[in-house]
């Protein structure tokens, strides 16, 4: 999987983190196998995504790993399995060559002036080089920023859509807690009127019953 689709994958996995958090304390069970989940491919692409070239995104998206695996919290998942990824190892220096004797070194005859051509031409290669290695390196300093700045522009793109998603989300709850409490009202009315209800025909019946025992005691 790559860099960015590993940043999109952690951004939802941030708002599914978010969200349970906020509604955790009366659903303890939300999102909780699709957060697993994520976390796991996002914990198997960091790993894959180590082992090439792009050491500066792979432990950007460590890092974020790390951050979500803290919410989710240590025992959750300890229980899903999900293991914290350890730094890479820095690589291994290159074993040391073997050292060949030099072959008998000539001596040319001393002179009091060598040759200024040769002197300045070693000295500009030299500077060419040098001046090769400082581009090379400023390119792929250049490459490694563009990158992150196209990361954090999609970073910032999820979390964006993501915000609107939960302001969305709160306007349906206070709307849904509105019918609630109004069909609550309305139940508390009914329930009032049978209870008034019953108390008239309660009185009723019994007014029925004393005229009945009044005509037969007077026959």
């Amino acid at each position: 999987m790559s860099a960015a689709k590993l940043t999109s994958l952690a951004t939802s996995t941030l708002s599914l983190l978010l969200e349970r958090q906020r509604l955790q304390a009366s659903h303890p069970a939300l999102h909780l196998q699709t957060i697993s989940t994520n976390l796991h491919k996002i914990r198997d692409g960091v790993i894959a995504l180590c082992t090439t070239s792009d050491d500066e995104a792979a432990e950007s998206l460590r890092a974020h790993y790390e951050r979500l695996r803290s919410m989710f919290g240590e025992e959750a998942a300890e229980k899903a399995g999900l293991h914290t990824i350890p730094p890479p190892m820095p690589p291994s220096p290159p074993p040391l060559a073997e050292r060949v004797p030099s072959p008998e070194t000539t001596y040319e005859p001393y002179t009091d002036d060598p040759s200024p051509d040769s002197d300045e031409n070693g000295i500009l290669m030299q500077q060419r080089q040098i001046m090769d290695a400082q581009d090379a390196h400023l390119d792929h300093l250049s490459s490694s920023i563009g990158r992150q700045h196209h990361i954090s522009l999609q970073i910032g793109d999820e979390l964006e859509v993501h915000t609107g998603l939960l302001d969305a989300l709160d306007t349906e709850l206070d709307g849904t807690n509105a019918r609630m409490s109004s069909a609550r009202r309305k139940l508390e009315r009914v329930a009032q009127g049978a209870k008034r209800n019953g108390s008239t025909v309660t009185i009723a019946l019994l007014i029925l019953i004393l005229l009945i025992l009044i005509v037969v005691f007077k026959t």
